[in-house]
């Protein structure tokens, strides 16, 4: 077995930068629809309802409307559609996979004294937040004039060539691992993008700093680009509420957050030129993120005859994340010493840059609800929710004085509206639901509006509750290859639906 070495960086503020960018912000700000299959089936519009395990993970005074205590385990199939476009052409897929996304308990004690305080609830539940789980490949010609050669000139202008060229009797691994020790990321670029013939110096002096690519694109480049995602932010709820007379319900949640967050993008690239330097190239990035978080909810529900209303506070989440990064690169290129020959170049150091601790603070956001009851029959139920997306911020702030001013310059507040019914025909209750969600993009391209809505049925054997939902999302994405050099987009259109099963007991 290869021996993989261990690289920590903690002197480059832009060697850390480097690891989080925009999009990685909103990935862990953002919220999808998990929990209990009723919650799910009504689009999450809970938040004036309670008696819920996902309600009060919105709103914390939800969990003092059981009547009983009681334990839900939900399971859920996510399903990711992808049609990818990328320079007219479009690539299809399809991924699923089964999580036991929710689980949850409450214990509910009611005052025998007849006080003003009725009950109070103790609740724990564990829920994704979000969940990472998916794949999509973008595959076209680029026509654009630009290629993988233009990433690697861009980081490695400034990079002296006596530091990124190998020296003699120097491994891969020695010259990686020495540069990302030493200098910094951009140096391990120029190390890859020299070492592997993508780009070359102006000059051979060791002071040069100037380079210039060894690909022709005038004729465009045949581009793959396969992007694996997988993981989940898991949400631990330790709830408190309790009911004060007859209808002003309390509650307080303090939330524990589990961040597993791996990432696989791997370029594969032909130049159309056949006398391009640069024949093929095959450019792999592997990050893991890692980390927990902490934050708080309080909510109140108060009861007026049929209405409900609901109002709830979610604070920001205090996320303390660490970065690895794996990368390789494999090249095939012309001989500069006799260019009818093809050479091969395969670059794999088997380093893992692993990146000191940085923390991300996500915004809060508030949320308002209304719900109507009638009777035994039914109910319809909506919920308003906001979060300013510019307030979020990477900490030390020193270290992230770009990346800061990109979130202010590039986000925005966005509103999520959820509208939800409920009706009831003996044990049997038939639900539905709406949800649309703005983007949190000014530009509101680079990850559009969500639009989705959701069916369920359920039915109460008394002791035991049995809730199916299906729900489905559309939204469409436009992610940069890379941050810099490669900065074309693949237009995704994604498909969202999952089918969720929930089991309720009352103890």
């Amino acid at each position: 077995m290869k021996k993989v070495f261990i690289l920590f960086i903690g002197v480059l503020a832009m060697s850390v930068s480097n690891a989080q960018n925009v999009d990685d912000i909103v990935r862990f700000s953002s919220e999808d629809l998990n929990g209990t299959a009723r919650f799910k089936a009504m689009s999450g519009a809970f938040g004036a309802l309670g008696g819920d395990f996902s309600a009060f993970s919105i709103n914390p005074a939800g969990s003092a409307i059981f009547s009983t205590s009681e334990v839900t385990v939900s399971l859920s199939n996510y399903n990711n559609d992808n049609d990818v476009s990328y320079f007219n052409s479009t690539v299809n897929r399809n991924d699923s996979e089964f999580d036991l996304n929710q689980a949850g308990i409450v214990f509910v004690f009611n005052n025998m004294d007849n006080g003003d305080w009725r009950k109070i609830s103790l609740g724990l539940n564990v829920q994704n937040n979000g969940n990472y789980y998916n794949n999509y490949l973008a595959a076209g010609r680029n026509n654009n004039s630009r290629g993988i050669a233009d990433y690697f000139v861009i980081l490695a202008n400034g990079q002296f060539l006596g530091d990124i060229a190998q020296q003699i009797d120097e491994s891969d691994t020695d010259t990686y691992l020495f540069l990302g020790e030493n200098i910094g990321f951009e140096a391990q670029q120029g190390f890859l993008g020299y070492e592997g013939f993508i780009i070359n110096p102006v000059t051979n002096d060791n002071d040069n700093t100037a380079y210039t690519s060894n690909a022709d694109y005038s004729d465009g480049a045949d581009h793959e680009y396969l992007v694996q995602t997988s993981g989940f932010n898991r949400k631990y709820t330790f709830n408190v509420a309790a009911q004060y007379r007859n209808n002003l319900y309390l509650g307080l949640n303090i939330n524990s957050h589990d961040v597993d967050y791996r990432e696989r993008k791997v370029l594969t690239e032909s130049p159309v030129n056949l006398g391009s330097g640069l024949q093929y190239a095959e450019f792999s990035n592997e990050l893991y993120t890692y980390g927990t978080g902490i934050s708080f909810q309080v909510g109140a529900i108060l009861k007026l005859q049929n209405i409900r209303l609901g109002g709830s506070y979610q604070s920001p989440t205090w996320y303390s994340l660490n970065d690895e990064l794996i990368q390789g690169l494999s090249t095939d290129f012309r001989n500069p010493t006799s260019p009818t020959e093809i050479l091969r170049r395969d670059i794999f150091p088997n380093v893992v840059n692993a990146y000191r601790e940085h923390r991300i603070v996500s915004p809060g956001n508030i949320t308002g609800s209304f719900a109507y009851i009638f009777g035994k029959k039914g109910l319809i139920s909506f919920d308003y929710s906001l979060k300013d997306y510019a307030n979020a911020k990477l900490r030390p702030t020193n270290d992230f004085l770009a990346t800061n001013n990109n979130i202010e310059t590039q986000l925005q507040a966005a509103s999520t509206y959820r509208i939800g019914g409920e009706y009831r025909i003996k044990q049997f209750s038939l639900r539905g639901g709406y949800r649309f969600e703005e983007s949190p993009y000014q530009d509101g391209t680079t990850i559009g509006d969500l639009e989705g809505y959701s069916l369920g049925l359920g039915y109460n054997f008394g002791s035991l509750a049995i809730d199916l939902a299906y729900d489905r999302s559309e939204q469409v994405r436009n992610p940069q290859l890379f941050q810099v050099g490669l900065v074309d987009r693949a237009n995704i259109n994604n498909i969202n639906s999952n089918v969720t099963l929930s089991v309720s007991f009352k103890l």
